[in-house]
Protein backbone atom coordinates (compact mmCIF):
# COMPACT_ATOMS: atom_id res chain seq x y z
CA UNK A 1 0.00 0.00 0.00
CA UNK A 2 1.26 3.80 -0.69
CA UNK A 3 0.00 7.14 0.31
CA UNK A 4 -3.43 7.08 1.50
CA UNK A 5 -6.00 7.48 -1.16
CA UNK A 6 -9.23 10.55 0.08
CA UNK A 7 -11.21 7.97 -1.92
CA UNK A 8 -10.89 4.86 0.73
CA UNK A 9 -14.42 4.03 2.26
CA UNK A 10 -14.91 1.41 5.12
CA UNK A 11 -15.71 -1.01 5.94
CA UNK A 12 -12.01 -1.74 4.67
CA UNK A 13 -10.88 -5.46 6.21
CA UNK A 14 -14.22 -6.99 4.52
CA UNK A 15 -13.32 -5.58 0.97
CA UNK A 16 -9.88 -6.40 1.48
CA UNK A 17 -10.68 -9.98 2.19
CA UNK A 18 -12.95 -9.92 -0.78
CA UNK A 19 -10.59 -8.09 -3.32
CA UNK A 20 -7.68 -10.48 -2.43
CA UNK A 21 -10.23 -13.46 -2.84
CA UNK A 22 -11.64 -11.96 -6.57
CA UNK A 23 -7.46 -12.04 -7.46
CA UNK A 24 -7.13 -15.70 -6.40
CA UNK A 25 -9.54 -17.12 -8.27
CA UNK A 26 -8.43 -14.91 -11.36
CA UNK A 27 -5.62 -16.28 -10.90
CA UNK A 28 -7.02 -20.31 -10.51
CA UNK A 29 -9.07 -19.58 -13.49
CA UNK A 30 -5.35 -18.37 -15.50
CA UNK A 31 -7.01 -15.50 -16.45
CA UNK A 32 -4.87 -12.24 -16.41
CA UNK A 33 -5.75 -8.63 -15.65
CA UNK A 34 -6.18 -7.60 -18.99
CA UNK A 35 -8.74 -10.69 -19.62
CA UNK A 36 -10.63 -9.75 -16.10
CA UNK A 37 -11.45 -5.82 -18.27
CA UNK A 38 -12.57 -7.25 -21.39
CA UNK A 39 -15.03 -8.95 -19.54
CA UNK A 40 -16.45 -5.71 -17.33
CA UNK A 41 -15.46 -3.64 -20.48
CA UNK A 42 -13.23 -1.56 -18.37
CA UNK A 43 -9.65 -0.45 -17.74
CA UNK A 44 -6.98 -3.01 -15.90
CA UNK A 45 -6.40 -0.27 -13.89
CA UNK A 46 -10.35 -0.82 -12.19
CA UNK A 47 -9.44 -4.76 -11.66
CA UNK A 48 -6.29 -3.63 -10.14
CA UNK A 49 -8.14 -1.57 -7.96
CA UNK A 50 -11.00 -3.82 -7.31
CA UNK A 51 -8.57 -6.33 -6.24
CA UNK A 52 -6.89 -3.63 -4.20
CA UNK A 53 -9.21 -2.84 -2.11
CA UNK A 54 -9.41 0.54 -3.55
CA UNK A 55 -12.68 1.09 -4.75
CA UNK A 56 -16.28 -0.50 -3.38
CA UNK A 57 -17.37 -3.70 -4.75
CA UNK A 58 -20.32 -3.67 -7.42
CA UNK A 59 -22.35 -6.65 -7.40
CA UNK A 60 -22.66 -6.42 -10.73
CA UNK A 61 -18.75 -6.32 -11.63
CA UNK A 62 -18.31 -9.21 -8.83
CA UNK A 63 -21.08 -11.54 -10.38
CA UNK A 64 -19.41 -11.22 -14.08
CA UNK A 65 -16.06 -11.34 -12.87
CA UNK A 66 -17.25 -14.26 -11.31
CA UNK A 67 -18.77 -15.89 -14.13
CA UNK A 68 -15.93 -15.57 -16.72
CA UNK A 69 -13.72 -17.24 -13.56
CA UNK A 70 -16.25 -20.40 -13.83
CA UNK A 71 -17.19 -20.04 -10.62
CA UNK A 72 -20.70 -21.87 -9.82
CA UNK A 73 -24.08 -20.23 -8.77
CA UNK A 74 -23.94 -20.55 -5.19
CA UNK A 75 -20.34 -19.40 -4.69
CA UNK A 76 -21.60 -16.19 -6.76
CA UNK A 77 -24.28 -15.52 -4.19
CA UNK A 78 -22.45 -15.89 -1.30
CA UNK A 79 -19.37 -13.60 -2.81
CA UNK A 80 -22.17 -10.87 -4.22
CA UNK A 81 -24.01 -10.81 -0.26
CA UNK A 82 -20.63 -10.18 1.00
CA UNK A 83 -19.81 -7.42 -1.22
CA UNK A 84 -23.04 -5.78 -0.39
CA UNK A 85 -21.92 -6.32 3.14
CA UNK A 86 -18.63 -4.67 2.59
CA UNK A 87 -20.27 -1.56 0.67
CA UNK A 88 -22.12 -0.98 3.60
CA UNK A 89 -20.50 2.62 5.51
CA UNK A 90 -19.83 1.41 9.31
CA UNK A 91 -20.70 2.79 12.65
CA UNK A 92 -17.69 5.49 11.93
CA UNK A 93 -19.42 6.99 8.63
CA UNK A 94 -21.37 8.60 10.63
CA UNK A 95 -18.35 10.90 11.52
CA UNK A 96 -17.55 11.87 8.30
CA UNK A 97 -18.28 15.64 9.14
CA UNK A 98 -15.47 15.22 11.93
CA UNK A 99 -12.45 13.00 10.05
CA UNK A 100 -10.57 13.14 7.10
CA UNK A 101 -12.18 10.59 4.68
CA UNK A 102 -8.77 8.54 4.56
CA UNK A 103 -8.99 7.76 8.39
CA UNK A 104 -11.93 5.65 7.87
CA UNK A 105 -9.79 3.30 6.38
CA UNK A 106 -7.23 3.41 9.72
CA UNK A 107 -10.55 3.31 11.99
CA UNK A 108 -11.30 -0.51 10.11
CA UNK A 109 -8.36 -1.80 10.49
CA UNK A 110 -8.35 -1.03 14.22
CA UNK A 111 -12.00 -2.07 14.64
CA UNK A 112 -11.29 -5.27 12.60
CA UNK A 113 -7.49 -6.49 13.77
CA UNK A 114 -6.71 -9.17 15.98
CA UNK A 115 -3.06 -7.46 17.49
CA UNK A 116 -2.36 -3.73 17.62
CA UNK A 117 0.94 -2.45 18.28
CA UNK A 118 1.90 1.08 18.50
CA UNK A 119 4.86 3.47 19.14
CA UNK A 120 4.21 6.91 20.31
CA UNK A 121 6.89 9.40 20.58
CA UNK A 122 4.60 12.60 21.61
CA UNK A 123 1.17 11.76 23.23
CA UNK A 124 -0.83 9.18 24.77
CA UNK A 125 -2.07 6.41 22.22
CA UNK A 126 -5.42 7.51 21.56
CA UNK A 127 -7.21 4.48 22.32
CA UNK A 128 -5.94 5.10 25.85
CA UNK A 129 -6.98 8.81 26.21
CA UNK A 130 -9.06 10.16 28.32
CA UNK A 131 -11.83 12.58 27.39
CA UNK A 132 -9.99 15.91 28.93
CA UNK A 133 -6.72 14.89 27.58
CA UNK A 134 -8.13 14.12 24.23
CA UNK A 135 -9.90 17.24 24.02
CA UNK A 136 -6.49 19.32 24.86
CA UNK A 137 -4.70 16.99 22.22
CA UNK A 138 -7.19 17.99 19.46
CA UNK A 139 -7.35 21.19 20.60
CA UNK A 140 -3.44 21.97 20.06
CA UNK A 141 -3.67 20.22 16.48
CA UNK A 142 -6.57 22.12 15.32
CA UNK A 143 -6.35 25.58 16.91
CA UNK A 144 -8.73 27.06 14.64
CA UNK A 145 -11.65 24.63 15.03
CA UNK A 146 -15.10 25.45 16.73
CA UNK A 147 -16.09 23.77 20.29
CA UNK A 148 -18.57 21.46 17.77
CA UNK A 149 -16.16 20.23 15.87
CA UNK A 150 -13.89 19.40 18.68
CA UNK A 151 -16.46 17.69 20.43
CA UNK A 152 -17.33 15.18 17.51
CA UNK A 153 -14.29 14.50 17.18
CA UNK A 154 -13.33 13.83 20.98
CA UNK A 155 -16.40 11.16 20.46
CA UNK A 156 -14.78 9.86 17.49
CA UNK A 157 -11.92 8.85 19.60
CA UNK A 158 -13.94 7.33 22.86
CA UNK A 159 -16.08 5.77 20.78
CA UNK A 160 -13.02 3.80 18.82
CA UNK A 161 -12.14 2.84 22.77
CA UNK A 162 -14.95 0.37 23.02
CA UNK A 163 -13.33 -2.01 20.59
CA UNK A 164 -10.90 -2.59 24.03
CA UNK A 165 -13.92 -3.02 26.52
CA UNK A 166 -15.60 -6.02 23.56
CA UNK A 167 -16.01 -9.77 24.71
CA UNK A 168 -13.64 -10.53 21.58
CA UNK A 169 -11.28 -7.60 22.69
CA UNK A 170 -8.17 -7.35 20.37
CA UNK A 171 -4.81 -7.33 22.60
CA UNK A 172 -2.81 -4.43 22.12
CA UNK A 173 1.10 -3.35 22.85
CA UNK A 174 2.07 -0.06 23.37
CA UNK A 175 5.66 1.57 23.39
CA UNK A 176 6.01 5.08 24.16
CA UNK A 177 8.80 7.36 24.97
CA UNK A 178 8.82 9.00 28.51
CA UNK A 179 8.83 12.57 27.12
CA UNK A 180 5.11 11.63 26.92
CA UNK A 181 5.00 11.59 30.38
CA UNK A 182 6.40 14.70 30.74
CA UNK A 183 4.40 16.98 28.17
CA UNK A 184 2.00 18.55 30.10
CA UNK A 185 -1.30 18.27 27.50
CA UNK A 186 -4.61 19.95 29.49
CA UNK A 187 -2.75 21.29 32.66
CA UNK A 188 -1.17 18.86 35.65
CA UNK A 189 -5.19 17.85 36.91
CA UNK A 190 -5.87 16.43 33.10
CA UNK A 191 -2.24 14.89 33.43
CA UNK A 192 -2.70 12.68 36.80
CA UNK A 193 -5.92 12.14 35.51
CA UNK A 194 -4.50 10.88 32.24
CA UNK A 195 -1.58 8.77 34.08
CA UNK A 196 -4.58 7.13 36.41
CA UNK A 197 -5.61 6.28 33.17
CA UNK A 198 -2.89 4.64 32.13
CA UNK A 199 -2.16 2.49 35.04
CA UNK A 200 -5.28 1.02 34.82
CA UNK A 201 -5.03 -0.30 31.48
CA UNK A 202 -2.05 -2.13 32.04
CA UNK A 203 -3.13 -3.92 34.43
CA UNK A 204 -5.74 -5.41 32.29
CA UNK A 205 -5.12 -8.81 30.51
CA UNK A 206 -4.96 -7.73 26.84
CA UNK A 207 -3.10 -4.72 27.14
CA UNK A 208 1.12 -3.64 27.34
CA UNK A 209 2.12 -0.92 28.29
CA UNK A 210 6.16 -0.21 27.85
CA UNK A 211 7.29 3.36 28.42
CA UNK A 212 10.88 3.52 26.86
CA UNK A 213 13.23 5.83 29.55
CA UNK A 214 14.92 9.32 28.74
CA UNK A 215 18.11 6.74 30.15
CA UNK A 216 17.75 4.55 27.26
CA UNK A 217 19.13 6.89 25.06
CA UNK A 218 19.29 7.01 21.12
CA UNK A 219 17.46 4.18 20.06
CA UNK A 220 16.36 2.15 17.05
CA UNK A 221 12.89 3.61 17.14
CA UNK A 222 13.28 7.60 17.42
CA UNK A 223 11.01 8.51 14.41
CA UNK A 224 7.28 8.93 13.59
CA UNK A 225 4.70 7.22 15.36
CA UNK A 226 3.08 3.89 13.75
CA UNK A 227 0.67 1.30 14.28
CA UNK A 228 1.21 -2.25 13.50
CA UNK A 229 -1.91 -4.41 12.73
CA UNK A 230 -2.75 -8.24 12.34
CA UNK A 231 -5.52 -9.96 11.55
CA UNK A 232 -7.19 -12.99 11.56
CA UNK A 233 -8.55 -13.88 8.17
CA UNK A 234 -5.05 -15.54 6.42
CA UNK A 235 -6.15 -13.71 3.28
CA UNK A 236 -5.17 -10.41 4.81
CA UNK A 237 -1.20 -9.23 5.47
CA UNK A 238 0.08 -7.21 8.31
CA UNK A 239 -0.42 -3.61 8.01
CA UNK A 240 1.55 -0.77 8.86
CA UNK A 241 0.18 2.70 9.15
CA UNK A 242 2.32 5.82 9.82
CA UNK A 243 1.19 9.14 10.03
CA UNK A 244 3.15 12.36 8.92
CA UNK A 245 2.51 15.85 8.90
CA UNK A 246 1.43 16.26 5.24
CA UNK A 247 0.71 12.37 4.59
CA UNK A 248 -0.06 9.27 5.77
CA UNK A 249 1.10 5.87 4.81
CA UNK A 250 -0.60 2.20 4.87
CA UNK A 251 2.64 -0.50 4.20
CA UNK A 252 2.11 -4.40 3.65
CA UNK A 253 5.11 -5.11 1.90
CA UNK A 254 6.72 -8.27 3.86
CA UNK A 255 10.25 -5.65 4.61
CA UNK A 256 8.69 -2.74 6.01
CA UNK A 257 6.39 -4.05 7.86
CA UNK A 258 9.09 -6.45 9.21
CA UNK A 259 11.56 -3.25 9.80
CA UNK A 260 8.72 -1.78 12.13
CA UNK A 261 8.35 -5.02 13.85
CA UNK A 262 11.58 -5.35 14.85
CA UNK A 263 11.80 -1.76 15.93
CA UNK A 264 8.73 -2.01 18.49
CA UNK A 265 10.29 -5.15 20.17
CA UNK A 266 13.60 -3.27 20.34
CA UNK A 267 11.97 -0.47 22.10
CA UNK A 268 9.74 -2.37 24.65
CA UNK A 269 13.22 -4.26 25.49
CA UNK A 270 14.24 -1.08 26.35
CA UNK A 271 11.84 -1.15 29.93
CA UNK A 272 9.89 -3.58 31.58
CA UNK A 273 6.41 -3.81 32.88
CA UNK A 274 7.64 -2.92 36.32
CA UNK A 275 9.87 0.06 35.43
CA UNK A 276 7.11 1.75 33.09
CA UNK A 277 4.51 1.10 36.28
CA UNK A 278 6.91 3.03 38.61
CA UNK A 279 7.72 5.39 36.44
CA UNK A 280 4.25 6.50 36.21
CA UNK A 281 3.63 6.27 40.00
CA UNK A 282 6.45 8.54 40.32
CA UNK A 283 4.92 11.16 37.53
CA UNK A 284 1.10 10.52 38.97
CA UNK A 285 3.05 11.95 42.03
CA UNK A 286 4.97 14.91 40.16
CA UNK A 287 1.06 16.15 39.12
CA UNK A 288 -0.75 15.94 42.35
Amino acid sequence: MSEARSGTSAPTVLRMILGRRLQEMRLGAGASLEDAARALRVKTLTIRRLEKAEVALKPLYVEKLLETFGAGRQEIDEFVDLAEQANKPGWWHSYRDAVPSWFTAYVSLEAGARTLRTYEPQYVTGLLQTPDYAHAVLRGGLPNGTEDELARRVELRLRRQSLLEREDAPTLWVVMEEAVLHRVVGGPHVMRQQLERLLDVSELAHISLDIVPFTAGAHVGACAPFTYFRFEEPELPDIVYSELLSASVYLDQRADVVSHLEAHTRMSLLTSSEDSRALLNRMRKEYS
